[in-house]
């Protein structure tokens, strides 16, 4: 229909009777939220329009990119990490729910070895209750998707998602790689279209090789922490980040500067 438009136009210009003949063009607002954290520029990392101390657009450009998408409630992202803080206010309303599960009625409905799992599940503890007791899970759930303009002070990336909290880390910040896997495993089976590891070490593993295989395999996007060390991670690798599988989106980190 476009193209049928802007040839009706050319017939049309060409008759000369009209001073100029255009589209009736859809112009989108300005995307920007009212979230305080946002607008006093706490929030620098997604927007760094002028700074006192720092590098101006030290930032990741966020507000030309809600422009275009401020993201999708189809669209499902598995934070494996320490949990989430599902009651927390900028986040309860973006959870993914578990909709073959009925809640606390101390039954495993979906057959998934996990009871009353409504929001994801609990690795570490092999339960259906994946509420973040150390708080590094829920940061990174803030910071994907963090609910906009509903009088709280943060903002995510996504102000439209679901977040699915799978929690594989203990509440002193340390995991196993087959907790890992079993997260992995499962978040893939509920529908998880991108998965959220903020973590990693130096060292290979088959396990977790093989289940980022499997990803690939269904089109599952992994975004995975570069490390936190500085490094030159061409040289001295970081994993699951420096696996060589296309869907993976190795992040690094930067300051104000």
């Amino acid at each position: 229909r476009g193209q049928q438009i802007l040839a009706d136009i050319r017939v049309l210009a060409a008759e000369r009777r009209f001073r100029y003949i255009e589209p009736d063009y859809v112009i989108p607002c300005s995307v920007t939220p009212k979230d305080k954290a946002f607008t006093d520029g706490q929030l620098w990392g997604l927007h760094n329009p002028r700074r006192k101390n720092g590098t101006i657009k030290a930032d990741i450009d966020a507000v030309r990119a809600w422009d275009l998408s401020i993201g999708s409630s189809d669209v499902v992202v598995a934070i494996i990490d320490t949990g989430i803080r599902y009651t927390h206010q900028d986040l309860k309303n973006q959870m993914w729910v578990n909709t073959d599960e009925i809640p606390n009625n101390g039954k495993d409905d979906d057959k998934d070895g996990f009871v009353d799992n409504i929001f994801g599940i609990d690795a570490v503890n092999n339960d259906g209750d994946p509420m973040d007791d150390n708080g590094h899970g829920t940061h990174c759930a803030g910071t994907i998707g963090a609910e906009a303009n509903n009088g709280h002070p943060h903002v995510g990336v996504a102000w439209k998602v679901r977040l699915m909290a799978c929690k594989s880390i203990s509440d002193i910040g340390m995991g196993t790689t087959s907790d890992a896997v079993k997260c992995i495993d499962w978040a893939v089976s509920n529908g998880a279209q991108i998965l959220s590891l903020s973590w990693g070490h130096s060292d290979e593993s088959n396990a977790l090789s093989s289940a980022l295989k499997r990803t690939r395999e269904k089109g599952i996007v992994v975004i995975a922490a570069a490390g936190n060390e500085g490094e030159d991670t061409d040289k001295s690798p970081h994993y699951p980040s420096g696996y060589s599988l296309d869907n993976i989106i190795s992040v690094a980190a930067i300051n104000q500067n």
